[in-house]
């Protein structure tokens, strides 16, 4: 669930397209927020493991009355849980990262204490390496969602996405107009190195997959119309090429008075709107946009905000650091110029990151220096993670390579058990 880090402007009037233009127009206007930078929020999900039984996932019931039970959070995040049952905490915007990483530990603290009463641990990695895919979310989004998966070919695909993998999600400020186009390039420039930095999800259902960032190689295996980078050829106008991305990619869902509908042929926003395609009788709407807009995951998703979704989920003692890194490397002038420098070389690399991680010579030498430029602007408070980070990264190990090892050693299920129940 998306925070947003600028205040909600309200209810729009409700706009009938009567074509692709208009549409364009429509997404230009309120894709991106003219501001200062310095807002940060950050969600973070956890897959849920019952505590003796790591192969059972617990159902809905469950998870909603383990929720029931969790008292204010310190921090002020939401909980709401994902199509499998991953837990997800959604801190409010905090002023600086600091601000915002301090709020979601001690929510985090709240939470995994409150679910261990209850016999549930909530494990920070970046696929379920144990369970296959099952969604528990009754919700009638994820049940149209799965439909649509399944009628288009990508089944499988759709089923681990949705069921089998979490994130650290971070989300900054668009900063001012003027700049956009230099921040989302970077933005998308940093993917690749912050995916091989954090890349934590070396199995799944199961098996070793070959990739570092499975999680990433999921994603990677949706259609890329929907889950592809947005940057254009140049990347100088996001908010045109935001658009540009949106209408060429095929509508997921229609809703209803009453349902969500997939739509099961590949229909571009853009032929609904300028009608040479007619979805549910009529012509699509500006509330059928914004639902539009909700069914498509780049890995930099505008919201009037950046949404940055290229992180594997992390553990508590490395997720504060890479938080800060990547926040660091976009907000902090002086960092961005070094990062932006560093990362040129592997702008692009998105799948040789998910793959190798840090093996990767090019994807090491950029992980070094921006981990080292974040660190000299770390805060005293994040010293123990930065630390934990950097030797991390200049030893070239991902996270995954350590959960690989525990994995190796004592199994599976005990490693996943290791980690629902706390241990290091």
């Amino acid at each position: 669930m998306a925070v947003p880090i600028r205040a909600d402007p309200g209810p729009q009037p409700l706009i009938e397209f009567g074509s692709a233009e208009q549409a364009a127009a429509h997404i230009d206007a309120h894709c991106l927020h003219d501001g200062a930078v310095g807002k940060v929020g950050l969600e973070i999900e956890a897959h849920c493991y019952d505590l003796t039984d790591p192969m059972r996932r617990p159902d809905w019931d469950e998870l909603t009355a383990a929720i029931a039970t969790v008292p204010d959070l310190p921090g002020g995040s939401r909980i709401t849980v994902e199509p499998g049952g991953a837990v997800e905490l959604s801190g409010p915007p905090g002023d600086g990262p600091l601000a915002a990483i301090t709020g979601l530990i001690a929510d985090r603290a709240t939470l995994r204490a409150a679910f261990a009463r209850r016999g549930l641990g909530l494990v920070l990695l970046g696929t379920d390496p144990l369970r296959p895919p099952q969604r528990v979310n009754p919700g009638a989004r994820y049940q149209a969602m799965e439909r649509f998966f399944a009628a288009s070919g990508t089944g499988a695909a759709g089923a681990a996405m949705m069921t089998s993998t979490a994130s650290v999600q971070v989300n900054l400020d668009a900063g001012p107009r003027a700049g956009w186009g230099d921040r989302v390039r970077l933005a998308h420039a940093l993917g690749p190195t912050m995916i091989a930095v954090t890349a934590n999800s070396p199995l799944l259902g199961g098996e070793f997959t070959g990739w570092r960032s499975t999680r990433q190689w999921v994603w990677g295996e949706l259609d890329s119309a929907r889950c592809g980078p947005i940057l254009g050829a140049d990347g100088t106008d996001p908010a045109d090429d935001w658009a540009r991305y949106a209408l060429r990619a095929p509508v997921m869902l229609v809703n209803t008075s009453d349902d969500a509908v997939p739509v099961v042929n590949w229909v571009p926003f853009a032929d609904w709107a300028d009608g040479r395609a007619v979805l549910g009788g009529r012509r699509p709407t500006s509330a059928d946009l914004d639902y539009h807009l909700t069914t498509l995951f780049p890995p930099v998703r505008p919201r009037r905000w950046l949404e940055i979704r290229y992180l594997d989920s992390l553990p508590d003692g490395l997720w504060p650091a890479a938080v800060f890194m990547l926040t660091t490397l976009l907000d902090d002038p002086e960092a961005a110029a070094i990062a932006a420098e560093a990362t040129a070389p592997v702008a692009t690399a998105w799948d040789r990151a998910a793959r190798m991680g840090l093996a990767d010579r090019r994807l090491h030498a950029a992980a070094v220096t921006c981990v080292r430029a974040a660190a000299e602007r770390a805060p005293a408070e994040l010293a123990e993670s930065m630390r934990h980070l950097m030797r991390s990264v200049e030893q070239g190990r991902s996270p995954a390579d350590d959960f690989a090892d525990r994995a190796v050693r004592y199994g599976i299920a005990s490693a996943v058990s290791q980690l629902a129940k706390g241990e290091s």
